[in-house]
């Protein structure tokens, strides 16, 4: 938690947003506020549309995560868990590599 919100009390956006449930997506099928679908159900991707949508998310995170509003946030925290979680769905022995790991 940074300094900022210590001093001032201020939830984060994933606690101000209630689409949003710390470790997982409450709803798949997010509507916005015109009725409108929040994107493409991830389990209707193919592996290569699937894999093209996480690059994406990833490039722009650190941009959302400073400058976007809090309702931007919180869709893009959505979208990325509503991602990446049906990819560790289909691919739940996914390949670790050594090189990745730590001594313990």
């Amino acid at each position: 938690m940074t300094e900022s919100v210590r001093r001032t009390g201020d939830a984060s956006p994933e606690q101000r947003m209630p689409e949003w449930d710390g470790d997982h997506v409450r709803d798949a099928t997010s509507v916005d506020v015109d009725g409108e679908l929040l994107g493409v159900d991830p389990s209707e991707l193919g592996d290569e549309d699937l894999i093209r949508e996480m690059q994406s998310l990833h490039r722009t995170r650190l941009d959302t995560l400073r400058h976007a509003a809090d309702s931007a946030l919180a869709n893009h925290l959505r979208r990325t868990a509503e991602l990446e979680t049906e990819y560790l769905a289909r691919h739940p022995g996914r390949e670790v590599d050594p090189s990745r790991l730590r001594d313990v």
